[in-house]
């Protein structure tokens, strides 16, 4: 079972990693085209784009948060291991537990507080200012987000702790041994 979890868990990794990198993709070259032409037309014609500023936040919003998911279940944080020679292998996988499991249920908070704010700005009816695009969307995508992200850390830290080489082989640079 073991084996079998070895060459899965790779695969699926690549597979439920490859539309939130694309999301963010699209997110970010949107981003890079929008300010472009803002740039262009404000310095060219004095005519900036009115609603550039509202589209940075929500594209901004949806680049980090829909890759905060696959960053989080692969282990591509950026860590200071400078602790690391002083924990043996059983201890680097308790670690690796109380950490991810520590993380997971911290972002359970701010995943409930923002799906309590996209509820409320629905119920409000809160559109942004220029567009007047829903306001609840991108919120309601930051709380699923950060309800993904949780239940990643989660299962990354059990799967340290249970099943490290599985966890290692789907890593982009080993993982844990």
């Amino acid at each position: 079972m073991s084996e079998r979890l070895e060459r899965a868990l790779p695969r699926l990794a690549r597979a439920l990693g490859f539309v939130p990198a694309l999301v963010a993709a699209l997110a970010l070259f949107a981003l890079m085209l929008m300010t472009f032409a803002d740039v262009v037309l404000r310095s060219a014609l004095d005519a900036p784009l009115p609603f550039a500023t509202e589209m940075t936040r929500i594209l901004m919003a949806v680049a980090i948060f829909s890759a905060m998911p696959a960053i989080s279940a692969s282990g591509r944080h950026i860590a200071v291991d400078l602790a690391d020679p002083l924990f043996g292998a059983w201890a680097t996988r308790v670690r690796e537990l109380l950490v991810n499991l520590a993380c997971g249920l911290a972002l359970l908070w701010p995943a409930e507080r923002a799906l309590v704010l996209a509820a409320r700005s629905r119920s409000y009816g809160d559109v942004t200012e220029w567009l007047r695009l829903p306001q609840y969307l991108p919120e309601g995508f930051i709380a699923l987000a950060c309800f993904v992200t949780a239940v990643a850390l989660i299962a990354r830290g059990f799967l340290a702790l249970f099943a490290p080489r599985a966890l290692a082989a789907a890593e982009p640079a080993g993982g844990l041994e």
